[in-house]
């Protein structure tokens, strides 16, 4: 006989440190009343509060949802598929389960609570969780999400500064004088800009500032420690090499990267750290990008590696290259923007062999400081330069903090 009541008291203590203020841009996107919705995402981004959000707006004290969070001790001595059951007899009809990936076996339990009750489940794990490729087929029965770290535009939303809408790409290209000049109306972007990219990709910024860091070097932990081991078949003892590779890829500057060269120097072969790069970009602690001739999705060898965002870079390394810093923002907030997009082929970011990106396929782009001229991308259609230090851009001058608020 399950006691309910231990987790529904554990649920309400929760809720009540959870506020409905601030949420995330992914919250009003996901559709809440399908089947089963699993949500991945690195660890920090808000995945375990948006769940609880959720549950307090749209059910309060009602038995008829409760959130579990199987890193529970109490789930070693008890199946999920038997809590699931047990729960539905008492009439429960939503099942909220965090941290799913640290369960073993967790694909054929919710494949069997799928389809032995009338459960609604909202789930969340670890971004390197790929149910596609999991035996228990859950590609058809869940509908996945995956949450990205904070926009600059919501970094300006949770910290009370001021809120704005999100844009298109497509927007920010045609209309960006006009949308920087209303934005500079209110803020001093640049201002901001410059502390979000040390201090802004993460919800937890509104906790404790000062310990800001700290925390951030202990999500990089977490997900090296603990969650890689749980969900990868790389061992303990290999941590502190793929250590040292995460501190390598965060100091160097943004060229192509000699996959020989890094895999003598932490140590390992050639595929052993293929195989490290494929969990960490899996893990959302590196982002890859290849070039378009090479085709789509290449994974035998990225043409470019950076830092997932640059507040990591800026946590293990306090002198990151401003350049690598500039593409590793631009990067990471195209890439998150197109995260929930229904697509084949993942071509909305790739290297350009003139200039530095292609986006979309269409948009070809130069990232640089406020002075970087079209040298490289004149004569191209449809090509921009992406300059930092700059409040307002001009015809086809773009700042780079305007790509904060696609999303």
């Amino acid at each position: 006989m399950i006691d309910f009541s231990i987790f529904y008291d554990e649920q309400q203590r929760l809720l009540n440190n959870i506020k409905l203020i601030h949420k995330r841009y992914l919250y009003d996107k996901i559709l809440w009343d399908e089947r089963s919705i699993l949500i991945t995402g690195q660890r920090g981004v808000g995945k375990t509060t948006m769940m609880l959000q959720h549950l307090k707006e749209h059910f309060g004290k009602s038995s008829k949802a409760i959130y579990i969070s199987v890193d529970n001790p109490y789930f070693k001595n008890i199946s999920l598929y038997e809590f699931a059951t047990q729960f539905e007899k008492y009439g429960g009809e939503v099942l909220y389960i965090d941290e799913i990936h640290k369960y073993k076996e967790w694909s054929s339990h919710i494949k069997s609570i799928y389809d032995s009750t009338k459960l609604k489940l909202v789930i969340s794990g670890s971004s390197m969780i790929q149910i596609h490729t999991e035996e228990a087929d859950l590609s058809r029965r869940v509908r996945l999400y995956r949450l990205a770290n904070l926009s600059f535009r919501e970094y300006l939303e949770f910290k009370d500064i001021t809120s704005f809408h999100a844009y298109s790409l497509e927007e920010v290209f045609r209309d960006h004088m006009s949308i920087a000049s209303n934005i500079r109306a209110k803020i001093k972007p640049l201002m901001h800009f410059k502390e979000y990219l040390t201090n802004g990709c993460y919800p937890f910024i509104l906790e404790n500032n000062q310990s800001y860091t700290h925390q951030l070097i202990g999500v990089i932990n977490q997900i090296l420690e603990v969650d890689m081991p749980y969900v990868t078949n790389i061992k303990h003892s290999q941590i502190d090499k793929i250590k040292k590779l995460i501190y390598l890829l965060s100091t160097s500057v943004p060229v192509k990267p000699n996959i020989s060269k890094l895999a003598e120097s932490i140590e390992v072969s050639r595929p052993t750290l293929m195989e490290y790069l494929y969990y960490l970009e899996l893990g959302s602690l590196l982002n890859s990008v290849n070039q378009k001739a090479r085709g789509y999705g290449v994974v035998s060898k990225p043409d470019k590696l950076y830092m997932y965002n640059t507040n990591l870079m800026q946590a293990i390394s306090h002198n990151a290259n401003i350049g690598t810093q500039r593409e590793a923002f631009f990067v990471n907030q195209i890439k998150s923007a197109c995260y929930n997009e229904a697509h084949l082929l993942d071509d909305h970011l790739l290297l350009s062999k003139k200039g530095d990106f292609l986006v979309q396929n269409k948009y070809t782009v130069e990232i640089g400081g406020k002075n970087k001229s079209f040298e490289q991308v004149k004569d191209i259609e449809n090509s921009f330069v992406i300059a930092d230090d700059i409040e307002v851009g001009f015809g086809s001058k773009i700042p780079l903090w305007l790509f904060g608020f696609l999303y």
